[in-house]
């Protein structure tokens, strides 16, 4: 069996189902995630803790919060990538509203649910990015800062996480924050394990 030099590309077919499937992964996450009540990291993180601050809607914080980073993009990143975030974003926003209405969750514990969103939402991201796909946020900053000083975008979305579960110990119970730690753990090892540019060719 032989390899094409030549990777092949995506089609926008392919990219439209790859974000469709990639943010209803991600909603599901987030579904279990704020029924067990605990949190997650970057911007869904912050607006999960708006959320149970105020009492708003999940869904319409999210968005509302990601429209500095929409104009960040434009003006950093370009038109293509703007376009796929602020519609991945919309997607979300509006599957976190619908979810709830159609899927009406029992009783999961803490620390499986923990589990369950953590591995949902990873596979949800990690079909994102094959089809560069992003949800914006605060990955939108990391990306401007990496490019403008050299600082990697991994560090400073490690910062911004490690400022908002510090938060999140004066909001939540300690063994929330601590399941909501493994969640994001979950994630991120899903993403570092499974998503390898160099081992996945089509583009």
């Amino acid at each position: 069996m032989t390899v094409s030099p030549t990777p092949p590309k995506h089609s926008r077919i392919d990219d439209a189902q790859g974000l469709a499937l990639g943010v209803f992964l991600c909603g599901i996450g987030l579904h279990v995630l704020t029924h067990v009540g605990l949190i997650t990291g970057q911007t869904a993180g912050l607006a999960v803790i708006i959320s149970y601050l105020t009492g708003w809607s999940f869904g319409a914080v999210f968005f509302v919060i990601n429209i500095p980073f929409y104009i960040l993009a434009y003006l950093r990143l370009g038109v293509a990538f703007t376009i796929k975030s602020l519609v991945s974003v919309t997607l979300l926003s509006v599957v976190t509203e619908l979810l709830p209405i159609g899927w009406q969750m029992g009783t999961i514990t803490p620390w499986l649910g923990a589990v369950v969103a953590g591995c949902v939402t990873g596979v949800g991201l990690i079909v994102m990015f094959r089809h560069n796909g992003s949800l914006g946020g605060f990955g939108v900053l990391g990306l401007i800062i990496q490019d403008a000083t050299g600082f990697r975008a991994g560090y400073f979305q490690l910062i911004v996480d490690a400022i908002l579960f510090s938060v999140a110990f004066f909001i939540l119970p300690f063994h929330l924050v601590i399941w909501s730690l493994l969640g994001a753990v979950i994630i991120n090892l899903s993403i570092a394990v499974n998503h390898r540019p160099d081992r996945y060719v089509a583009r």
